[in-house]
C-alpha cells in the first residue's frame, strides 16, 4: 500500500503531478495538454493506460494523441479545416494529409497550468486549467475565450475525472470536446490480448466515407459490433475507426474491458452527456486501444442533423457546461 501523495516530479524528465492513494498511482503531464499519462493499480501490477515506454518520450511528444488521456477540442475531423458557426466561416489549419482535413484542435498540445493539488483522507487530487484568449494559438482559427478545467482525483473508488468548460467571452461559442483514452489491453502483467472482451454502449454506427467524414447514413452493425453491445468481443476482432451513436444502458454511458483469465473488469464509465463514441484500435494491432467518449458527431458543424442528435453543444456569454467520468476495477 502506498501513502497519500499529491507532488510535483517528472515523467521522463517531463514536469508531472503524481497522485498516489492507497493501491493506485496516477501522473498527469500539464506542460503536454494536459494528459493523464498514467492510471496504474500497484498492488496487482496492473497499467490501464498506454504510456510511453522508458526512453520513448520524444514518440508521445510527436503524436500525444494515443497515450493517455488526451483532450480533444474540437475533436475529430473537420472537412477541408473549414468550420462554419452562426453566420461566420473559420478555417482550421489542414493538418491530415491523407484526408484533407483538420484534425482534433489544439488542446492535447497545448500547455495548462497546475492549479492546484493536494490531499485529503479520502483522496489525492490536482486541478489544472487552460485559458484560452488572444494569446492563445487556437485563437486565430477559433475566436472564442474560455476556460476549461480538468480535476483528476485518486480514491479508493479509481480516478475520478471532472471536467468544466466555461465561455468568458461575449460570444455564443461551441462546445465541441472529446477524450482519445488509451487503453491497454493487456492491462496485466504479462496478459495476453486474447484474454480481453470489450463492451460499449453503442447504438448505431455511422456511415463515413473516404475522407473519414459522416454522410449522415448509418450502416449495420456486424455480428461482433452486436457482441459489443452485449456480452463482449475482443477488441482486435477487426480494424477498427469506427463513429457510433451512444446508446446509455441501465442509465450510464459506458466501456467495460474484461481480462477473463483474472476475473477483472476495468470500467469507464463517462457520462450520458457525450453523444458519440468513437473506437480506433490501431488497425486492430493488440496492445492497446481508444475508446473515445465525444460530444459531438465528426464534422457536425457541416452536418445537416438536429444539434441535440449530433451533439452540436453551444455556451452562450457565460455559461458552464460540466461531465465526470471515473475508471474503476470491478
Amino acid at each position: 500500500m502506498t501513502d497519500n501523495k499529491a507532488y510535483q516530479g517528472s515523467f521522463q524528465g517531463e514536469q508531472a503531478v503524481w497522485l498516489q492513494f492507497g493501491k493506485y498511482e496516477a501522473a498527469i503531464l500539464p506542460e503536454i495538454g494536459g494528459n493523464l499519462i498514467a492510471f496504474r493499480d500497484l498492488e496487482s501490477g496492473y497499467n490501464f493506460l498506454r504510456e510511453p515506454a522508458e526512453g520513448q518520450i520524444e514518440d508521445f511528444k510527436s503524436n500525444p494523441g494515443i497515450y493517455g488521456i488526451p483532450v480533444l477540442f474540437p475533436p475529430n475531423r473537420y472537412e477541408d479545416g473549414k468550420f462554419p458557426w452562426r453566420g461566420e466561416v473559420y478555417q482550421l489549419p489542414v493538418n491530415e494529409e491523407a484526408t484533407g482535413n483538420h484534425l482534433h484542435g489544439f488542446l492535447h498540445t497545448t500547455p495548462w497550468l497546475v492549479e492546484d493539488f493536494g490531499t485529503t483522507p479520502f483522496e489525492s487530487y490536482v486541478t489544472v486549467k487552460a485559458v484560452v484568449d488572444e494569446k492563445h494559438e487556437s485563437f486565430k482559427y477559433l475566436p472564442f475565450k474560455f476556460t476549461i478545467r480538468l480535476k483528476y482525483t485518486l480514491s479508493e473508488n479509481g480516478l475520478s475525472q471532472h471536467l468544466f468548460v466555461r465561455n468568458e467571452g461575449t460570444n455564443e461559442m461551441p462546445c465541441l470536446l472529446a477524450f482519445h483514452t488509451a487503453i491497454n489491453a493487456p492491462f496485466a502483467p504479462n496478459g495476453v490480448a486474447g484474454d480481453y472482451l470489450v463492451k460499449a454502449t453503442i447504438g448505431e454506427r455511422w456511415e463515413l466515407n473516404e475522407r473519414m467524414l459522416p454522410t449522415g447514413k448509418f450502416q449495420p452493425l456486424s455480428e461482433e459490433e452486436k457482441a459489443l453491445q452485449g456480452e463482449g468481443v475482443n477488441p482486435f476482432f477487426a480494424p477498427l475507426d469506427n463513429h457510433y451513436t451512444v446508446a446509455p444502458q441501465n442509465g450510464r454511458n459506458l466501456m467495460e474491458l474484461r481480462d477473463t483469465k483474472h476475473g477483472v473488469t476495468l470500467v469507464y464509465d463517462v457520462g450520458t452527456s457525450y453523444k458519440q463514441w468513437m473506437i480506433w484500435n490501431n488497425g486492430a494491432t493488440e496492445g492497446f486501444f481508444c475508446p473515445e467518449p465525444q460530444i459531438n458527431l465528426v464534422n457536425a458543424p457541416k452536418v445537416d442533423l438536429p444539434a441535440d442528435e449530433i451533439g452540436l453543444f453551444s455556451l452562450a456569454p457565460g455559461e458552464i457546461w460540466e461531465e465526470t467520468a471515473r475508471i474503476y476495477v470491478k
